[in-house]
């Protein structure tokens, strides 16, 4: 996880990791089962959070049909926006959002805030590249490829 002082996540203040095992397996139409308990382990170790972005679909059709970011909005009380790097066939509903030179689409879904200002913060988040410098981080760090950076709280 990383926090950022600004909208555009152009500030990181904190980054994080937490090792969760048992963490369920991969079960198609229950991808929060296995991602939602790793969400609590590191936002349980923060106070303030005003938004949370996510790797991911909010819903997954126009019916508000949940996905991990709905889960997370229902149980941390905050707007979640959703950022999935691929099309979600049923997710008609999801602003394509350009970023950069690319050609690919990212896709953006809600909870808590209108979907037109969700893609508008993901078009001006920090980063030249179709992923935003944060999400890219994130995607490091959970992965295990990157270390927090020293001098950031965590």
């Amino acid at each position: 996880m990383v926090l950022a002082s600004d909208p555009a996540f152009s500030t990181l203040v904190c980054e994080t990791t937490e090792f969760v095992e048992d963490v369920a397996p991969y079960r198609p139409r229950e991808f929060y089962r296995r991602e939602l308990p790793p969400l609590r382990a590191v936002l349980g170790k923060v106070d303030g959070i005003d938004l949370l972005v996510i790797d991911g679909y909010v819903t997954l059709d126009p019916d508000g049909r949940p996905g991990l970011g709905a889960y997370a909005h229902a149980e941390f009380g905050v707007p979640v926006i959703g950022v999935g790097k691929t099309r979600f066939a049923s997710a008609t509903h999801a602003v394509p959002v350009i970023r950069g030179n690319a050609k690919r689409p990212l896709y953006v879904t809600s909870a808590g805030l209108p979907p037109s200002d969700a893609a508008e913060l993901v078009c001006a988040m920090a980063g030249e590249f179709r992923l935003p410098d944060a999400l890219r981080r994130v995607d490091g760090l959970a992965g295990g490829h990157l270390a927090p950076t020293r001098g950031l709280r965590s």
